[in-house]
Parts: C-alpha cells; sequence; structure tokens
C-alpha cells in the first residue's frame, strides 16, 4: 500500500475539545458530503483501480497515496465530531440521522484524463470549502484541525495537475 500523500506535520489532536454544536454544523459537510472526505476516498480508489488496469502504475500508487491521505481526514474528522457531540455517521449533517451519504456523488468517468480533471474540480471544491470553514469556525483548536486537512489538499491539487500534464503528453 502506499504512503499517504500528506504534510510533513502531525495532525492536531482532539484533545480538550468540549461538545460545541457551531463547529460541529460548521465542519460537518466535510466528513460525508457528496464534497466530503468520505466520497474523495471512493473517488480517489475508483480512479486508482482504472490507472492500474490501464497500465499507468506510477499515477495509479500516487492517486493511491491521495486517497490513502483523505482516509486519516476522515478519521481526525469522525474523532472531532465526535468530541464536538454528535456521532460520526456518514449522513451530511451529524447529528441529523437523515441525508445519508450515497456513493452516486462518486464521478464514474472511464476516461483518465476526464478522471483526472473530476479530482481537480473536487481538490478546488474541498480547498475552497476548508477555507469558508476557517472564517466561520470560533475555536481556535477546530481551526487548527482544519488549517491541516486543508494543507494536504493543496498537495493533493498539486499532485493531481502534475499527473494531469503527464498524461496530456
Amino acid at each position: 500500500m502506499a504512503k499517504p500523500l500528506t504534510a510533513e506535520k502531525e495532525f492536531p489532536t482532539t484533545e480538550g475539545l468540549c461538545p460545541d454544536a457551531y463547529s460541529l454544523a460548521v465542519i460537518s459537510p466535510a466528513y460525508a458530503s457528496p464534497t466530503g472526505e468520505l466520497n474523495a476516498i471512493l473517488q480517489y480508489f475508483y480512479h486508482y483501480f482504472n490507472f492500474d488496469k490501464q497500465g499507468y502504475k506510477d499515477y495509479a500508487r500516487d492517486i493511491e497515496s491521495i486517497a490513502i491521505a483523505e482516509m486519516l481526514h476522515l478519521e481526525l474528522l469522525g474523532k472531532t465530531i465526535m468530541a464536538l457531540g454528535a456521532q460520526p455517521i456518514y449522513c451530511q449533517n451529524p447529528p441529523t440521522a437523515f441525508n445519508f451519504y450515497s456513493a452516486k456523488y462518486v464521478t464514474y468517468s472511464r476516461n483518465l484524463v476526464n478522471m483526472v480533471e473530476d479530482d481537480i474540480i473536487s481538490e478546488r471544491r474541498a480547498i475552497a470549502s476548508y477555507n469558508k470553514m476557517l472564517t466561520r469556525l470560533k475555536d481556535d483548536k477546530v481551526k487548527s484541525i482544519i488549517s491541516r486537512i486543508l494543507e494536504d489538499e493543496k498537495l493533493h491539487l498539486d499532485k493531481l495537475n502534475e499527473i494531469l500534464c503527464g498524461i496530456k503528453r
């Protein structure tokens, strides 16, 4: 299995966080919404399988490393959601048990260029979403968690742009 594509910096812990409905509402969509980390994981693994099958082993490994990093983000967000007072159920706004996540939001392109272009769009949305969260959050601890995830998303975007240039040659 590939090493996760993450910044050379430890992830913050959730130690010291207390229940906070406002912070919970701000960050929850990053967990299991159509544009959240769960969707990113599934989409990247779908794309990884296709790149691998078509013989693009290096690019496949890069995409797998992004997927694994997104798994770390999902874990950190799940722990943060719990620390903020909700169960990390796979829906858009825990603790509400409706609007459950669906894999229909994964982009199932079959063309490799389209896959990477879809991933670039997703990373840009994630970056914009995390930046917006940072402007809304008041808790510095939660801000540090979101800031750390944001660092990785920027790395992912750079790597995807690199892959896109490589496959378009």
